[in-house]
């Protein structure tokens, strides 16, 4: 493969990584030749985005913001900054060959798993959900998933006690500990790769936000690692109470239960904790909001209060709103009909 020394670099990406690398790059005083970040307008659905306009703006490099990395404008600019090395971190769309093969040595992919192991989506999630250690993986990227040869790779350990944020501040320490046994090399045109075993890859799969609801009837330890797993700046895992939805940002086992109730109701009250009893253990809510915010959290979370929706008793409050309506609607019918009688219209 081709190699050069002191590589021209383009940055993509708006996330937490994209950041730190940005900021290990010019540490390295890499030859980084423009950044693109994703635009503001279509950034409410990526978790942890950072504005990478307002971090490079003071250092004249070439910016684009951008919707989709692959619009031929956007490519077009790539182009036109002649990049060795295209550094796409943090970025959930997919790289199409159109921009694969824009630069002349190739594209540097990211990802926080002991990759072959969990490639994929929502590894942060999954790492903590599964108890695994993580990495941060630096890759030369191919048409596969997560799949390209590993430029470096720096290993962390996430402990049972870590939310999202702690599983970050893991990465980000490890992203500095890679990007500085690497770019020296690569500043020398150095690659050193290393191929991915294929009998060993794993993957994850998609999460979505509603996958953050509770079922109360799990044991309190895995809905604690939900809780973990879901946590700022990811949606929040969550529950119902009444009409109203519930997030959870912090939670703590119960060690020693003292109560016993149904799984999903509030069993005490303690300066603004709610101890909730589950399938298996109790589990003290720590940090919760409620939404819609009109009424206070001490007027819904009372002991004895049940939390989540039951599906029988909703089907049937449903079907008592629609038998009311229907008798309002069959009533303004009948009276209309009398109106038109009374003018002789029947």
């Amino acid at each position: 493969m081709k190699t050069i020394k002191n590589p021209k670099i383009v940055l993509v990406g708006s996330v937490f990584s994209t950041k730190r690398v940005f900021e290990g790059l010019l540490r390295h005083k890499m030859n980084l030749v423009g950044v693109l970040g994703l635009a503001p307008e279509v950034s409410k659905k990526v978790s942890g985005y950072v504005n990478m306009q307002e971090i490079v703006k003071d250092f004249g490099l070439p910016y684009k913001s951008f919707i989709n990395i692959n619009d031929p404008e956007t490519i077009a600019f790539i182009r036109g900054l002649k990049p060795d090395l295209l550094f796409v971190i943090g970025l959930s769309q997919i790289v199409k060959d159109s921009l694969l093969s824009v630069p002349s040595i190739g594209c540097v992919g990211f990802h926080p798993t002991l990759l072959p192991y969990g490639r994929g989506r929502a590894p942060i999630a999954w790492l903590i959900l599964q108890n695994s250690p993580g990495a941060a993986t630096f890759f030369l990227m191919d048409r596969g998933v997560d799949s390209g040869p590993i430029l470096v790779q720096e290993p962390f350990f996430i402990s049972s006690k870590d939310y999202v944020l702690d599983v970050v501040k893991k990465i980000e320490i490890a992203i500095d500990r890679a990007l500085d046994r690497w770019l020296p090399m690569l500043k020398n045109g150095i690659l050193n790769l290393s191929h991915q075993n294929e009998k060993l890859a794993t993957y994850y799969g998609v999460r979505k936000p509603k996958d953050g609801n509770i079922n109360w009837e799990w044991p309190a330890e895995k809905i604690y690692d939900l809780i973990r797993a879901t946590s700022y700046p990811y949606p929040g895992a969550y529950t119902y109470v009444k009409e109203y939805k519930l997030i959870i940002w912090k939670s703590k086992v119960e060690k020693d239960p003292k109560y016993l109730g149904v799984p999903g109701r509030i069993l005490a009250v303690d300066d603004g904790k709610y101890l909730v009893q589950t399938g298996k253990g109790a589990l003290w809510l720590e940090d919760v909001e409620i939404y819609p915010q009109d009424k206070k959290l001490e007027e819904l979370l009372k002991v004895g209060v049940k939390l989540g929706i039951d599906c029988s008793d909703e089907i049937r409050r449903i079907k008592k709103k629609v038998r009311k309506l229907e008798q309002i609607l069959l009533s303004l019918l009948d009276e209309e009909d009398r109106k038109r009688e009374r003018k002789g219209e029947l």
